[in-house]
């Protein structure tokens, strides 16, 4: 396999716009540990293989489990997530294929049981983030294998 375009040299202006919405996680009040599940839940959806690996190797460096992590694909059927963790789960699938059904009502009224109407937007955005990362990646083909994580204080 070999890299198509790398996107983070071919446009420094769109690496930075895109790691702006990146840092604007740090400034809600999601955990961190969530945020790394909805990156590895929508980078499964897309198939993007760059993302999975950088993910879950963040996932791993911020302490998630290997059990989870490897579970996430099947976490409507696995006793490993709580129930504000499934919410956010629900509600990236939904964003990530969103042409499909939208977000039903249904669904952000089982997320507002979590969240309030501020981190639902985060968890939004969010969302939106790394499905953007996602086509970055695979639309440029980039590689994976060569990401470290570097854990957040």
């Amino acid at each position: 396999m070999e890299q198509r375009i790398n996107y983070m040299e071919t446009n420094r202006e769109v690496v930075k716009l895109m790691s702006q919405l990146e840092e604007y996680k740090k400034t809600t009040e999601i955990d961190n540990k969530l945020i790394e599940l909805i990156k590895i839940r929508a980078s499964q959806i897309n198939g993007c293989a760059y993302c999975l690996d950088m993910h879950t190797k963040d996932a791993r460096a911020n302490g998630e489990t290997e059990q989870r992590i490897y579970c996430l694909n099947a976490w409507r059927e696995s006793p490993f997530y709580l129930e504000a963790e499934r919410a956010a789960l629900e509600l990236t699938e939904a964003v990530t294929t969103i042409s499909a059904n939208g977000v039903p009502d249904d669904l952000y009224e089982r997320v507002s049981l979590h969240f309030d109407e501020k981190q639902y937007i985060d968890l939004v955005t969010i969302i939106i983030t790394i499905n953007g990362w996602n086509r970055l990646a695979i639309s440029s083909k980039s590689i994976p294998g060569h990401y470290k994580p570097v854990t957040e204080k």
